[in-house]
Formats: structure tokens, sequence, C-alpha cells
């Protein structure tokens, strides 16, 4: 993919982000600028859908539905509300999911009969004898009612109608007077400011005969004045949320029944569909991959994988009218959203805040004092809810938390997501499909060419559909990925893109497989300046790249590796093949053959349990593997790194001569003391060991890197008490400080679905070495096993959390679910209960 143009300020000048930016001890913020405000206002230049869907770039520019959104039409949407509380369909002045207010009337001027009494056909709102007039409707909406329970739509915190699309649904009509054979009754859903019957906008619905495009409507019982419907939706259905109204004809004259807020209906995707493009044939995979609320998200390195529990929240109040106005606010046409490669793809692009005011900014400065450190949050919902709340980008996030945030959209709108991490991903900036490292003449790293990294870990998100728009063969998982790095089409998203075709290294198959292959199947090539100025390649570290791809197991908090679904065995036939395919494709074609080849001494680097504020000591073992006397000068250089693999300056370093005999091995060490790293950690308290050697014997370079992090410690919850639906309930935090200075202005974090809405605690000061509990109480307004997970931030540690199950009862009652939707005051001061010393 094209990469954007360097600048001053602009997206590549973030420190820790980009190769060729070492670290430097920051003095201000380096967020992501935020883009020019109004850029869809620009005279003559191209739209998202023009440079980001080839499909909708040849759309009439005079369509509405299709274009930008225009200023004024969308009362809380695009760039000029962003000091206006917008919801999802560009209201101000509602909650989301409320039921209490309608669309401006601005918009249901534009529909027939949307007024605020019934009509006739003449619209003077006389009622005559013998019309068929509605008096009322029932959605069964309700979360206990049938509807929401066939369509796995109850646990959102909801009253109206959730449905997902191509299965049918009930609802009960009230009339003024026994339904007759000879009577016609209608039903309309619209959507989208200029609804059209002809983009699915407009969707008429008479009852009895059959409607287009598996839209129809029966009746299944009609007693005294009392109709029942069933109702079936198309499985092509755009997603989002409908006006719903019904027209009556008869003798007497015709009714509409007018638009009422508290009949609007949403529609999904469904994977539970056949008939949907969406469709998933496992239901173990439907109950983790679109139900389940929270999962396990992993970072660290492969050798030391650390996991942390996510609050996905999908279900939670506000988070559907959220994820339906990143749509909006991106301005997506409404007869596109029924598409879920080209939802997915606008997802991408908005989960960020480069080029649309999206919602997360990323930041990977280390410095997070104007927002929040992308390693305190516990979930999505407070950072939707947020940008739901104010129409402004929230600060900050990091690659998990972009795939954290993607996970949750695309679950609401029910597509079959999982969080993915990759352990050694591959930045690549030339289109090489190749990790290149450049080393001077003593093989010393030449930090101002290393523009491609190697991240430690980097999480993406798989979903699961089918691709019409490919061959045969690339359905099933697609790779969609929100972090900006490169630019797709101009745009920073990614994807979706077919997991077989990156397998295989298709890199021609959209969208942007090139990128991707690289980031899990690429090698890393190690080159060495010459004495007249020209590289060589010296070393080529086949293995070294996409090394571990895992997720969150299905039914279980264990992960599984599915490094298998993305790659063939490594040093195989095929995975050989896909990887000189793919690299056949980028901008250097040729650079396999320019290898040498003299690798009888070995290097392996022993990976040890390094704890946060303790001394570590790193080892080295050499190995002879030849018949002959190897002589090796050895070179280590250890320094602190970002987790996408930017290093800062070396702070520790040894050289040894080593003589090694036929099959004999020896161990270097280089013992770190505390003291020696304190003042020059990062995030994540990654530490980088370069390891370079010549042997002096066959010429043979050695060249090696191995990333490792310190371990924090997680905090220890425990429930005092039994937990049920409408009841208080008390836990308690337990944590004790790891290093012998004090965190300062210390921040707790608490969510659980279900459970506690998003809730900040201020907890002030704790001492080096101190132990800390604190008691908070909370109201469970759902039943069943849940997940109550919290974190802990200062200036001084980070990435320190954790999580407990708790399994709530349902209210005594009977009652399944609380009217209560959770409290808490965010930015609350609390006291600790107890403090101890070490």
């Amino acid at each position: 993919m094209p990469s954007p143009t360097p600048s001053s300020g602009g997206p590549r000048s973030d420190v820790g982000r980009w190769g060729g930016n070492p670290w430097q001890p920051p003095t201000t913020p380096s967020p992501e600028p935020e883009p020019e405000p109004d850029r869809r206002s620009r005279r003559g230049g191209r739209s998202f859908w023009a440079r980001c869907c080839g499909c909708c770039s040849c759309r009439n520019t005079e369509d509405d539905d299709w274009g930008p959104e225009r200023h004024g039409d969308r009362g809380g949407r695009g760039s000029g509300s962003r000091n206006r509380r917008p919801d999802s369909r560009g209201s101000d002045s509602r909650q989301p999911g409320s039921r209490d207010s309608r669309r401006p009337g601005s918009r249901d001027s534009r529909r027939p009969g949307s007024r605020g009494s019934a009509v006739n056909a003449a619209g003077d709102g006389t009622i005559r004898e013998g019309m068929l007039v509605v008096t009322g409707v029932d959605l069964l909406s309700s979360r206990s009612d049938q509807n929401r329970r066939e369509h796995h739509t109850d646990e959102f915190e909801y009253d109206e109608l959730i449905l997902r699309r191509g299965q049918p649904f009930q609802m009960v009509l009230f009339l003024s007077r026994p339904y007759e054979s000879s009577d016609h009754v209608t039903l309309e859903l619209c959507i989208g400011n200029n609804p059209e019957v002809g983009k699915g906008t407009h969707v008429i619905i008479p009852v009895g005969k059959g409607g287009s495009g598996g839209w129809k409507a029966q009746v299944t019982k009609s007693s005294g004045q009392n109709l029942n419907l069933r109702v079936h939706t198309s499985p092509n259905a755009i997603i989002g949320k409908f006006q719903f109204t019904i027209r009556t004809r008869c003798e007497a004259g015709e009714f509409q029944l007018p638009f009422d807020p508290r009949n609007e209906i949403y529609i999904l995707f469904n994977p539970w569909c056949p008939e949907d493009i969406v469709y998933v044939d496992h239901e173990d995979w439907r109950q983790e991959y679109v139900l389940n609320e929270s999962g396990r998200i992993y970072y660290g390195t492969e050798a030391q994988i650390g996991e942390r529990t996510w609050n996905y929240g999908q279900f939670d109040h506000g988070v559907l009218d959220a994820c339906l106005y990143i749509l909006d606010r991106r301005g997506m046409p409404y007869g596109g959203r029924g598409d879920p490669i080209s939802v997915s793809r606008v997802i991408s692009a908005m989960v960020n805040s480069l080029d649309d005011n999206g919602v997360l900014i990323g930041n990977w400065s280390g410095d997070y004092s104007r927002g929040t450190n992308p390693s305190a949050w516990v979930g999505s919902v407070e950072i939707l809810l947020s940008y739901l709340r104010t129409g402004n980008s929230v600060p900050f996030g990091q690659c998990w938390v972009f795939a954290g945030v993607t996970t949750t959209v695309l679950r609401c709108l029910g597509l079959a997501t999982r969080t993915v991490t990759n352990f050694n991903s591959a930045h690549d900036t030339d289109t090489s499909l190749t990790m290149d490292i450049y080393f001077d003449e003593n093989m010393k790293p030449l930090e101002h060419l290393n523009h491609d990294s190697v991240w430690n870990f980097h999480v993406w998100n798989d979903c699961w559909m089918k691709r019409p728009d490919l061959p045969s063969g690339f359905d099933g998982w697609q790779v969609v990925d929100a972090t900006p790095q490169e630019t797709s089409s101009g745009i920073f998203c990614c994807g979706p893109c077919s997991v077989q075709s990156i397998k295989n290294g298709l890199v021609y198959m959209k969208y942007d497989t090139p990128f991707i292959f690289a980031e899990v199947n690429s090698d890393k090539v190690y080159w060495q300046r010459q004495d007249d100025g020209s590289f060589k390649i010296v070393y080529v570290e086949e293995k070294a790249i996409g090394s571990l791809i895992i997720t969150k197991a299905i039914g279980s908090n264990m992960r599984e590796d599915i490094t298998h679904t993305y790659k063939h065995p490594e040093g195989s036939e095929a995975e050989r093949k896909a990887v000189e395919t793919a690299a056949a494709h980028g901008s250097k074609p040729n650079v396999y053959a320019t290898r040498d080849s003299a690798e009888d001494v070995a290097v392996q680097v022993e990976a040890q349990d390094a704890v946060m504020g303790q001394d570590l000591m790193v080892s080295v073992v050499l190995t002879n593997r030849g018949s002959s006397l190897r002589t090796v000068k050895l070179h280590l250089y250890l320094s602190v790194t970002f987790y996408t693999g930017v290093a800062g300056s070396v702070f520790k370093e040894s050289k040894k001569e080593v003589v090694l005999a036929p099959g004999a091995s020896e161990r270097v060490t280089m013992p770190v003391a505390y003291k020696e790293y304190r003042v020059h950690l990062v995030d994540q308290g990654a530490m980088l060991l370069n390891i370079s050697g010549h042997v002096k014997e066959n010429g043979q370079v050695l060249a090696k890197q191995h990333t490792f992090r310190l371990r924090t410690p997680d905090l220890s919850l425990t429930l005092l008490g039994a937990a049920v639906v409408g009841q208080e309930c008390e836990v308690q935090i337990v944590f004790k400080n790891p290093l012998p200075v004090t965190l300062t202005n210390v921040v707790f974090r608490l969510e659980g679905s279900g459970l506690q809405r998003p809730k900040i605690l201020n907890v002030g000061d704790i001492g080096g070495n101190e132990t800390v509990t604190l008691r908070q109480t909370f109201v469970p307004v759902r039943p069943g096993p849940r997940q109550l997970i919290a974190s802990l931030d200062s200036p001084q540690l980070s990435q320190v959390h954790g999580v407990i199950q708790v399994d709530v009862a349902p209210a005594s009652g009977g009652g399944a679910f609380s009217d209560i939707r959770g409290s808490g005051r965010s930015g609350e001061t609390i006291p600790m209960a107890s403090r101890g010393g070490a």
C-alpha cells in the first residue's frame, strides 16, 4: 500500500510508532494529529467512497444517499456536530436507545404521512366510518418476548425491537374493527434521508401478497380487533435503525399510522441465517464470536505471552447507537449498509481518528497526559459511549485498543469477529515483503535506514463472511485492522482481506493483502554495508516473522494457536513458495538471489522471567555445529524498545571473544541492575537485545534480535457476597506496588457488562512496595456468568489489570433483567480501605 508522505507533525512523526524515529525522553504528547475539520466540504476533492471503495466511485455525486453527508441534513452528525450530542440518527436531544423522542422534523417531512396524528388518503386527518384504523402495534420487543429471544438479541439493554435479517418475527396490530379479507394492509420501513425502494432504504410489504427481495408478511391469526402477523425480512436487508409505519386501504378509505419512535426497529446482520453471507455454520462459534461480551487479548512476546481480559460490552445500553453513529459519521451510504464487506472496511477506517475524526486517537509517544494511557482501558464501552456523547475522538489507543473496539462494533452489528494477536509482526514500509535491517561494517545498526520495524506483537481482527467479490475459495475469515499503519487507497484502513489469500501469498487479492502478508510471513533480512558503500545480505532469518498467531479459544479462557490458518508449516515447500511468490510481486523481487550462507555457529537466547523493579540476567548460548574450531567475536547491545519495534539508544553493552571446540556450546551472560534500566523504561516494559558477531575462521556473520518484557503484577479481585440482579454487591481490589518508588496520581478503572458501567477511581499516591486495598459496590443488571475487569495506571507503572468471574443470580421476583443500567461517577476519588508495607 502507498504510504503517507513524511512531514513535520504528520502521522510518521510519532515517536515510538514508526521506524526511523528513535525514542527520546518526550517533552510533549505526540498523538495522531487531528485531520483538518470539515474535509468533506472541500470542492473538487475525491470523496471517501471514491477513494476507499471502487464500486462506489462511479456513483452519481448528486445522489444524496450515496454521497457524503451534507451539512445541515443530519442534525448531530458530521464534522459540524463536534460540540453537539449526537445519536445514531442525528438527533441532539435523546439518550441512546430511549423511546421519548423522534427524528428531526425536517427528516420526517420528507416521508409520506410522517405526521403526529393518523391520516387518511386526503391527508386531512379525518377518520371515516368503516375505515380500518390501526389503533396500536405490539412489536413484541421486550427482552423477554419471543422476537428478541429467537433473534438472539435479548441481551441488548434496549426496549426497541432488535432483529437479525433473513429471519421472521411476529407482531400484533390493534384495529378499530375486525379485519376482513377485503382489507389491504401494507407495512413500510424507511431508513436514511431520502428513502427509495430501489436502494432498499424504503421497504414496502403488502400483507398476504409476498414482497420483493425476501420481504413478506402473512396473517397468522385474526381474533376480534387483533391481527397477528408473521413478517419475513430479507437476508440482504440494510442494517440500521428503521422507522416503521402501517397503511390500510378499504372501501371506506385509506389510513396511515404515523411514525412513532417507540416502533422503530433495528435490523442487524444474521450469522444464524444460511442465506446471509455472514452465516456461520457452528453454534459454538456464534456463541463465542457474536454473543460473548468479554474476551482475552494477548500481548508481550512469543516467549513471554501476557494476557488481559477485555470487556467488549456489545449489548450495553447505548453501544448499538454508537456503532450506527460511526457509520453515520463517516457518511456511509445507507444503500451500502447491507454489504458486510463495505461495512467492515468502513469500521476499520473509522475506529482510528486519522482522515475522518474517528473513534480513537493513536498515541505511541509514552506521554498520555492529555488523555488515557492505552494500557489503562479495560473495555470498549467507555470509549464508544464517549464518542457517541461528544462526537470527539477519544485519546488514546494502541493496537489492542483499536482491535478491542473493532470486535465490539462488528459483533454488535452481527458479524462473527475475534481478536487476533500476531507475535513478531512485521511492518513493511517499502512493499518489498521483507523486513530489512541495515548495519555498518562493524555490524552496528544503522537506525536512520531501518524504516521497517518488527512489532513485538500486533493485534487485529478476523471476521467471518463470504466474499462474492473474489474468486471462489476465499470465503471465511477475513482480516480487518483498524490500527493506522499504512494507507489503503489514500485512507488509513485495512481489509477485509481473505486469510486464504494471505496463506498462499496471493498478494494481488483485495484488500491490502501485501501489507498483511508481510506482517505474518515475510523474512527478516540483515544487510551489511561494504567498504565501497554498497550493501550485501549477510543473513536471512526465515522464521522470525509471524512466529505465533493466537486468539481466545471457543468456550474457554485458553488460547488457541491459529498460525496454521495464516501460514503453511515453516520450512515446508508450500510455505517457501508462498513467500517467494509474494516477494516476486514486491519492490525487491530478486532479494533471494544475493544470499550467502556459511552457518555452522548457532546463536540462541535463553528467555528468563524478568520482573519489573528487579535485577535481571541476559543469557546467550553459542553452539559450534561444525567439525572445526571456531572463534567468535560477540557483541551484545541492550536498549529499551516500544512494542512497535522502535528502539531507544543502547544503555548497556558487552563484548567478548569466545573459542568453541567442535560440537561445543558456551553461555555468555550480561547482568542488568534495576537502577541501570529504570530511567530508560518506556511502555510495556520491553527491551531489545541486539546480538552481532563474526566467526574468524570462515567469515560467518552472526546477527539476531531478541525482545523480552518485564512482567508487571496483577490486581487481585475478590467478590464479597452473592451477586443478584438488582441488588448491591461489593468487590475488593488488592494491589502491591512492585517498585521501590512512589506511584503518583494512581487511577483505577472498573467495568463489566451486565455488572458495572465504566467507572474511574482516583486513589492518589501509593508508596514504594506498599500494598493497598479498596472496595467498590455495583448493582448487577443481567443474570448469568459475567466478567468484572479492573486496571491500574500511573505515570510510573502501567499494564496492571485483573478480572473476576461473577455468577449473577436472577432477581428473587423472577425478573431476568433490571431497569438499572449501572452507576458510578467518572473521576470519583476513593479512599483506600487499608494500606500495608512490603
